[in-house]
């Protein structure tokens, strides 16, 4: 693998990343898999996941986070998403151990997304407490965090 493929690779995933945040999943999937083919990177497997997550292919989101992980255990964002997506799917226990480890893993820049997903497991389970522990800690490291903000106004508000 020389330096200028590796690069090829990377330049596929930023382009990709830009037609999936301008809602082309289609075009966004077809250069995430174009840059995969050049280098297999947990990045590029993560967001093709996320992409599939868009597309409501949930399985196929679980699969290429899990293909990430195999690449790259220590990257942080594969396991919060696998959790996010067993936690919008209804299954709460079952997300829990992607979301710990997304919190144990070295190479993650956003924390407070599975502090924040914790937040809402716990908070439907009604275990309020230690929601409210989680979504504290995501504002913690993300002061400007609306959505950990409104859950734990939401949290006040119902156990008053």
């Amino acid at each position: 693998m020389t330096g200028e493929s590796v690069q090829a690779a990377w330049d596929l995933l930023k382009e990709a990343y830009q037609y999936q945040m301008g809602g082309d999943f289609e075009m966004a999937v077809e250069l995430y898999k174009r840059s995969l083919d050049i280098h297999k990177t947990a990045e590029a497997h993560t967001f093709l996941g996320w992409t599939y997550h868009f597309q409501g292919k949930m399985d196929e989101a679980i699969a290429e986070c899990k293909k990430a992980i195999q690449i790259d255990p220590e990257f942080g964002n594969p396991y919060n998403d696998i959790g996010a997506y067993l936690l919008e799917a209804g299954q709460y226990d079952a997300s829990l151990p992607w979301l710990e480890r997304a919190l144990q893993s070295k190479r993650y820049e956003s924390y407070h997304y599975p502090h924040y997903n914790l937040g809402r497991v716990y908070m439907a389970k009604e275990l309020y407490v230690k929601a409210r522990e989680h979504f504290e800690q995501a504002l913690k490291m993300c002061p400007d965090y609306t959505a950990a903000r409104d859950a734990l106004e939401k949290i006040k508000r119902r156990v008053q």
